[in-house]
C-alpha cells in the first residue's frame, strides 16, 4: 500500500462521472487499483481523466447486475482521484485511485455515454463530549484486537499494524482498518455511512471483536481435530491388542461373523463376475479392519447393498395371453390400446425369450387409472411391481445415488426399488414424470436417458454401487399428465400411449364394476346394504363431480357409504338402493350444474372448447363493441398465442367484411373488446381462433350464434381451419354442456376413430376447413 496523499482541502465539484463498484467498498484515504471493462464504466474513467480526474466510487447492491441503475448502487460512496491509468491489452483499463472523502448521490445529471451524478459532500461529524481519554482507550483497544487476530493466523500486513499504532485521528483509524479487514460489502456499507468518527471506530472494535472470537474457535477445533488424530491412531493399537486376547480366551469374533455372513450371502446373490471380484475385494478390506472403526461400518453398509441386490434372481413370466387378458379386463374397463399393447409385448416374449422390455408412458388427465393400471400390468404378466414418484424430484443425486466418499451416502432410488422388489425384471413404474425438475444439483431427467434407453440400461451405473447393473428386463412405464414438460431426448425414448378422460356412461360402467364394491368394502358394507341404480350414479358424474378420471366420483360414493354405515351404527340397518332423488340427502345440493349449457342464441358470444391436464373444458368467449378508433381490447387472463389468435380473428373479419356483411368504416368508429370469462384462471393455445373469430364477426354483423354449437381449431389470416389436439376431451366437455353440434377441423375427421361410437352419436359434427364452413354451422340466417 502506497503512502496516501492528504487531499482533505482539495475542492469536490458537485457533479462528477459515477463507476459503480462490484465487489468493493472504497474508504477515504484508501488506495486501491480497479480494473474496470464495462463500457460506460469506460466512459466514467475517460470524462473524470478529461477533467480534475476526480470520479465518483460507489458499490453495487447487486454484484450479478451486469449494467446497474442508479437506484440499485449505493446512495453513500467516495469521491476518489485517479492517480494513474494503465490500458490493458484486452480492452480493459487498470486504474490506481485514491479516496479522498465521503459523498451522497442527490440525482443523475447525465445518463450516456457515461452516468453523471450530483453529489454532495459529507462532513466528518464533529468529536462529541467523548473524552480524549476515551478516544484513546477506543484506538488502543483496535490496535490490540488487531494485533491479536495476526497472532491467531489473520494474513495482515506488518505496514498495517505499524501504521495503526501511530495512528492519532480516529476517522482516519476507522476507515483504515475497514478497509484492511475483508469485510462483506454490506458491513463495509455500513461503515462507510457513519459519519460520527467514534461511532464508526466503535462498530470497527465490535466486528474485529466478533472475528478475533471465530478465529479462536478455528484455531481451539484444529487443535481438538489433530488431538483426535493422535488418539484414534492410539485406540487402533489398543484394539488390536484387544483383539488378540480376545482370540486367546476364545470369544466370538464379530468381524468373522460379518464376513461369513455376507459371503453367504454373495454365493446367494450370483452377482457377474465384475460385481462379485468387487464384493470379494471389499470383504477382504473388511477382514483387515476393526469392527468399531469408522470405516467399518460404511464398509459394511455397502457390501450389505452390494449383496442384497437381484443380480440373477427373475419372476417367471406368465405367457398365457388369454390370462393375461381376463386379468386386464377384471382391473380396468375398457383401456383397449393399453391391453393390446402388454399382449403384444407378451406375445413377442413368447417367440423370442430374450427380447428387451419397452419403455412405456401413459399421458392422461389425473384419475384415469395410469397409476392403477402399472399393478394390473404387472399382475397380468406375473411380475413384482415398484413404483417411485418422480414428482419434485430435483437432485441426480436421486435417481443415480451419492459416491461412498459422503457420509450417509446411499443408492440411487433405482437401484433401492430393485432391492425392493426382490427380481431383476420388476414392472418399475416412473410416477409423475412430466413434474421433474432441476437445479445446481444436477439435471435428474438426464440420469434418466441412461435408464429409459434398451441399448444402454443392461449396464446401469450407480454412483453408489459403481458397478453396472442389468436393467434390461425391468418393464419400465413411465405417467405424465402431459408431455411438453418432458425433455425432446427423453421423450424420443418412450412410446407415449395417451388415456383420454371417460364419458359419463363408461364412468357409470366403472362405477358399478369397480368403485361401489371398493367403497362398499372400505366402509364394512355388505353387498346387500349398498346399491346404486344407474341414474343415481349418472346424478353423481354430472352434477357433484367435473372431471375426466375417477378420483371424485370415488370420493362422493365414499361419502355416501359412510353415511348408510353411520345408519347400520345407529342401529339402522335396512339394506338401500340409492335412487336418483336420493342423492342429494346423502351428498346435499348439486355442485355442478349444467349452468354452461346456453339456453338463447345470441350475438357476440360463442362456445369454444378447450383442454386442460384435468380433461376438456367449454369456453364461452364474449365480444362487445363500443365508440372508439379501430382499438381490440383483450381481457381474461389470455397468454400470447391466445391473443396473437384475436388479432388473426380480428385481421380475418377486416380483410372479407364485404362479403360477412360488415360495413368496412365500422372498424374505425368502433373499439372491440373481447372477454374470456373465469379472468383469474390463465388461458392459452390457438385452438379459440375459430371461436374467437366467430363471436367477433356476430358482434359486428349483428347474426346471432347457435347456443347448440361448440367449436375448436385454429384460424389462418386467409380463414383455413387447422388441426388441434384433445379432440376426445373437448367432445367429452360439449357433450356434458348439452351441445349438440360440434364444429371441428378437416384435419381432425381421423381422430374421430378413437372416440366411442356411443359419445359420436350424441352430437352432429361439421368439418370445417375454412371460415366460411365454421360461420355457415355457427351463426343464423343473415336477414
Amino acid at each position: 500500500m502506497g503512502q496516501p496523499t492528504d487531499y482533505r482541502y482539495l475542492p469536490i465539484p458537485e457533479e462528477l462521472p459515477l463507476l459503480p463498484l462490484r465487489d468493493v467498498v472504497v474508504f477515504p484515504h484508501m488506495i486501491l487499483p480497479l480494473f474496470v471493462g464495462r463500457e460506460r464504466s469506460v466512459a466514467a474513467v475517460e470524462a473524470a481523466l478529461a477533467g480534475d480526474r476526480l470520479i465518483f466510487l460507489s458499490s453495487q447492491k447487486d454484484v450479478n447486475q451486469e449494467d446497474p441503475t442508479v437506484e440499485e448502487i449505493y446512495e453513500v460512496g467516495a469521491v476518489a482521484m485517479i492517480m494513474r491509468m494503465l490500458k490493458l491489452p484486452d480492452g480493459r483499463i487498470k486504474v490506481l485511485v485514491q479516496g479522498i472523502g465521503k459523498a451522497r448521490m442527490n440525482g443523475v445529471v447525465q445518463s450516456a455515454p457515461c452516468t453523471v451524478v450530483r453529489i454532495e459532500r459529507l462532513a466528518e461529524a464533529p468529536l462529541d463530549e467523548t473524552s480524549e481519554l476515551e478516544v484513546a482507550a477506543l484506538m488502543r483497544t483496535v490496535h490490540d484486537l488487531l494485533t491479536q487476530q495476526a497472532e491467531l493466523g489473520k494474513p495482515l500486513s506488518p505496514e498495517i499494524l505499524a501504521v495503526v499504532e501511530n495512528m492519532e485521528d480516529p476517522s482516519t483509524l476507522a476507515d483504515l482498518v475497514a478497509s484492511s479487514i475483508g469485510l462483506k460489502i454490506a458491513e463495509a456499507q455500513e461503515l462507510l455511512e457513519i459519519v460520527s468518527p467514534v461511532k464508526r471506530l466503535q462498530r470497527v472494535k465490535d466486528l474485529l471483536a466478533k472475528e478475533l472470537e471465530l478465529l479462536t474457535v478455528q484455531n481451539r477445533i484444529q487443535s481438538q481435530a489433530k488431538e483426535e488424530m493422535g488418539k484414534s491412531q492410539r485406540e487402533y493399537f489398543l484394539r488390536e491388542q484387544l483383539r488378540a486376547i480376545q482370540t486367546e480366551l476364545g470369544e466370538t469374533d464379530v468381524r468373522a461373523e460379518d464376513v461369513a455372513e455376507l459371503r453367504k450371502k454373495l454365493e446367494a446373490a450370483n452377482p457377474q463376475a465384475e460385481a462379485r471380484a468387487e464384493a470379494e475385494k471389499q470383504i477382504r478390506r473388511l477382514e483387515t479392519m476393526h469392527h468399531e472403526a469408522a470405516e467399518y461400518s460404511m464398509l459394511r453398509t455397502y457390501l450389505d447393498w452390494l449383496v442384497d441386490l437381484p443380480w440373477s434372481k427373475g419372476t417367471k413370466d406368465n405367457l398365457d395371453l388369454k390370462k393375461a387378458r381376463k386379468v386386464l379386463d377384471e382391473d380396468h374397463f375398457n383401456l383397449e390400446k393399453i391391453k393390446e399393447r402388454i399382449l403384444e409385448f407378451l406375445a413377442v416374449r413368447k417367440l423370442k425369450k430374450d427380447h428387451k422390455g419397452p419403455v412405456l408412458c401413459f399421458v392422461g388427465p389425473p384419475g384415469v387409472g395410469k397409476t392403477s393400471l402399472g399393478k394390473s400390468i404387472a399382475r397380468a404378466l406375473g411380475r413384482k411391481f415398484v413404483r417411485i414418484s418422480l414428482g419434485g424430484v430435483r437432485d441426480e443425486a436421486e435417481i443415480r445415488g451419492h459416491r461412498r466418499t459422503y457420509i450417509g451416502a446411499l443408492p440411487g432410488r433405482i437401484l433401492q426399488g430393485m432391492k425392493q422388489a426382490g427380481t431383476n425384471n420388476p414392472v418399475f413404474m416412473l410416477d409423475e414424470l412430466d413434474k421433474i425438475g432441476a437445479d445446481f444439483r444436477g439435471d435428474p431427467s438426464a440420469a434418466l436417458l441412461e435408464l429409459l434407453d434398451p441399448e444402454q440400461n443392461h449396464a446401469f451405473s450407480d454412483h453408489y454401487i459403481n458397478l453396472p447393473f442389468d436393467l434390461s428386463g425391468v418393464l419400465f412405464i413411465a405417467t405424465a399428465n402431459v408431455l411438453d414438460t418432458i425433455p425432446s431426448a427423453l421423450r424420443d425414448r418412450l412410446e407415449v400411449i395417451r388415456l383420454s378422460g371417460y364419458s359419463a356412461e363408461e364412468k357409470v360402467a366403472i362405477a358399478e364394476r369397480y368403485l361401489v364394491p371398493r367403497q362398499r368394502e372400505a366402509c364394512g358394507l355388505k353387498k346387500k346394504d349398498m346399491n346404486f341404480s344407474k341414474r343415481a350414479l349418472l346424478r353423481i358424474i354430472t352434477e357433484y363431480t367435473a372431471e375426466a378420471g375417477l378420483r371424485n366420483l370415488e370420493r362422493e360414493i365414499g361419502g355416501v357409504g359412510r353415511k348408510i354405515a353411520r345408519r347400520f351404527a345407529e342401529g339402522k340397518k335396512e339394506p338401500l338402493l340409492i335412487s336418483e332423488t336420493m342423492v342429494p340427502k346423502f351428498l346435499g345440493a348439486p355442485r355442478y350444474l349444467p349452468e354452461d349449457a346456453r339456453n338463447a342464441n345470441e350475438v357476440g358470444l360463442a362456445t369454444g372448447l378447450a383442454w386442460t391436464e384435468v380433461g376438456g373444458e367449454i369456453l364461452l368467449i364474449e365480444v362487445g363493441t363500443m365508440k372508439g378508433k379501430g382499438e381490440l381490447i383483450l381481457t381474461g387472463h389470455l397468454g400470447d398465442v391466445m391473443k396473437e389468435s384475436a388479432q388473426a380473428a380480428l385481421t380475418y373479419a377486416r380483410a372479407h367484411a364485404v362479403e360477412l356483411g360488415i360495413a368496412p368504416e365500422i372498424f374505425e368508429t368502433l373499439a372491440l373488446h373481447i372477454h374470456v370469462p373465469a379472468g383469474a384462471i390463465p388461458k392459452d393455445g390457438p385452438s379459440a381462433g375459430v371461436t374467437m373469430a366467430t363471436a367477433l364477426i356476430s358482434s359486428l354483423s349483428g347474426r346471432k350464434v347457435r347456443a347448440d354449437v361448440a367449436m375448436t381449431g385454429e384460424i389462418t389470416l386467409r380463414g383455413k381451419v387447422l388441426p388441434i389436439g384433445g379432440l376426445k376431451e373437448k367432445i367429452l366437455a360439449a357433450i356434458r354442456a348439452q351441445v349438440t353440434t360440434i364444429i371441428i377441423p378437416q384435419q381432425n375427421s381421423k381422430d374421430l376413430e378413437e372416440v366411442p361410437a356411443h359419445v359420436r352419436r350424441k352430437v352432429k359434427f361439421v368439418l370445417a376447413q375454412t371460415m366460411a364452413d365454421v360461420l355457415a354451422a355457427a351463426l343464423e340466417p343473415a336477414p
